[in-house]
C-alpha cells in the first residue's frame, strides 16, 4: 500500500496555494537579478561555448547535472580553478588545416571547402571540459555563481521522500539511491525508466529532488530522443518549479535552492518561468493529489 502525507487542506484550497507559490518564482528571480551575484553569474556565464547536440548528449551522459563546462584553463581565465582529481567530461573539438601537398585529398567527411575555395582536412580531437560543480573560485572573497544554489538541510519530517518513491514506484519505475559526484543531487534515466537520488545528500535535499525527478518522471518522460537535450534550460525550470510548489504546499521551503537554480537554467527569464506555468500546475496537483490523503477531521474532533 502507497505510503501518503496527510494533509488538513482540500484539492481546492491547494490549487489557489498552487498558484500563489508558482508566482512567487517568477517574483524572486525578478529580485536575484539585481545581485552582485546575479551579476558575477553572468560574467561567468559570457564567453562559454555553444554545443552542438552530439556534445550535449556526451555532456548529459557523463554527468546528468552539468550547467555550463570549460576546459582547465578556460576555469583558470574565468577566475576557478578545476578541483584536484575531477574527473573530465570528453567531448568532440573541430579543428582544420589548409591541404597544401599537393596531393588530391578525397571528398569525404575529412575534408571541406572555405568560403574561398581553399580546400581543408577535418578532424574532431576529444576535449576534456569539467562543469562548474567541480570547481572552486581563485578568490574566496568574490560574489560566487555557484552559491546561487544552497543545498537544504534538516529532517524530511513528512516522509516526502517515501511518499514520492511509492507514488513513482505504482507509476513504473524504479527508485534507487546511489552515491553520486559532488554537486549532483539526482537525476532520472528516461530509457530505463530510473530515478536516482544521491545517498550523501540531507533527508530535506533528498525529499527536494524527489519532487524534482518526479516532475521530470510526468511532464517528460516520453519526449523524443535528444529533445530534452535541446531544451534542457525550459524542463529544469519546469521540473524544479514542481518541486517548490509541491513542497510549499506541503510546507517546506525550499527557495534556497531553488530559486538560483530556476534563474540559472532559464537565464532569469521570468517571462519563461511564468510561461511555464500549465505545465508546471498541471504536474504539481498531479504529484499532490498522489502522494497526500485528507485528515479524517471528524475523527479528530
Amino acid at each position: 500500500m502507497a505510503r501518503k502525507i496527510t494533509t488538513r487542506t482540500t484539492p481546492e484550497q491547494r490549487r489557489e496555494q498552487a498558484t500563489a507559490l508558482h508566482n512567487s518564482i517568477a517574483e524572486q528571480v525578478e529580485t536575484l537579478r539585481g545581485t552582485d551575484q546575479w551579476r558575477a553569474f553572468l560574467d561567468l556565464s559570457r564567453g562559454f561555448h555553444a554545443y552542438s547536440l552530439n556534445n550535449l548528449l556526451l555532456i548529459w551522459s557523463q554527468r546528468p547535472d552539468a550547467t555550463r563546462v570549460a576546459g582547465f584553463r578556460q576555469w583558470q581565465a574565468r577566475g576557478r580553478q578545476v578541483r584536484k582529481g575531477e574527473k573530465a567530461i570528453r567531448i568532440f573539438g573541430y579543428a582544420t588545416a589548409k591541404i597544401t601537398d599537393g596531393t588530391d585529398a578525397p571528398d569525404d567527411e575529412r575534408t571541406e571547402t572555405d568560403e574561398n575555395g581553399q580546400r581543408r582536412r577535418v578532424w574532431y580531437p576529444v576535449l576534456s571540459v569539467f562543469d562548474i560543480a567541480q570547481t572552486d573560485p581563485t578568490d574566496p572573497d568574490a560574489a560566487d555563481p555557484a552559491d546561487l544554489t544552497k543545498t537544504l538541510t534538516g529532517a524530511d519530517h513528512l516522509g516526502v521522500l517515501t511518499a514520492v518513491s511509492d507514488y513513482l514506484t505504482a507509476g513504473g519505475w524504479r527508485v534507487e539511491r546511489e552515491a553520486l559526484p559532488p554537486g549532483l543531487g539526482g537525476f532520472t534515466d528516461f530509457k530505463t525508466r530510473r530515478v536516482v537520488i544521491a545517498t550523501d545528500v540531507e533527508p530535506a535535499q533528498a525529499a527536494k529532488t524527489a519532487l524534482h525527478e518526479a516532475a521530470h518522471a510526468y511532464l517528460h518522460g516520453d519526449l523524443e530522443p535528444g529533445e530534452y537535450q535541446q531544451h534542457r534550460g525550459t524542463y529544469e525550470t519546469e521540473a524544479e518549479s514542481v518541486a517548490y510548489v509541491v513542497a510549499g504546499l506541503l510546507g517546506l521551503d525550499t527557495s534556497a535552492y531553488t530559486i538560483g537554480y530556476v534563474a540559472g537554467w532559464s537565464d532569469a527569464d521570468t517571462d519563461l518561468i511564468r510561461s511555464t506555468a500549465a505545465n508546471v500546475l498541471r504536474a504539481a496537483h498531479a504529484i499532490a493529489d498522489a502522494i497526500t490523503t485528507p485528515a479524517n477531521l471528524d475523527a479528530a474532533a
